[in-house]
């Protein structure tokens, strides 16, 4: 079974959206800015255009607990109880922060490979120049 929340809340100095993803891999996570405070209907509008292209971190496992059906009115006491908390919860920042190591480390990969294609490609260009001035005699 698969469960997905959605927590928005203010981190200074913009507006995020917290998508949290629980399915039998573990708890997936993704953070969205939204800069200026959305409304609802922004909000909605953002789920339905841009769920599909959302960037989740990889799973973090989680113990998994029996579910069992509750009663409805528990229910809605819990999704108010949660509608007042603040704040995310431990295993999301972990998530949160494996995937900015993960993002952190693919754009050194991209930024040095790069680099070294920009080095590869001033090198052929001196040796093209040299060649250039070695052809007239």
């Amino acid at each position: 079974m698969t469960t997905a929340s959605l927590t928005v809340m203010f981190e200074a100095p913009f507006w995020i959206g917290l998508f949290e993803m629980t399915d039998r891999q573990g708890l997936r996570v993704c953070k969205v800015t939204f800069g200026a405070e959305p409304t609802d209907k922004e909000v909605m509008e953002y789920v339905d255009r841009h769920w599909h292209q959302l960037r989740y971190s990889q799973a973090i496992e989680i113990d998994q607990t029996t579910e069992h059906r509750q009663n409805p009115k528990r229910q809605m006491r819990e999704a108010k109880k949660q509608m007042q908390s603040h704040g995310i919860g431990t295993k999301s920042q972990q998530a949160l922060k494996l995937q900015q190591e993960q993002n952190k480390t693919e754009r050194k990969q991209r930024s040095r490979i790069e680099h070294e294609a920009e080095k590869q490609r001033k090198f052929d260009l001196r040796q093209a120049k040299k060649a250039e001035k070695h052809r007239g005699h």
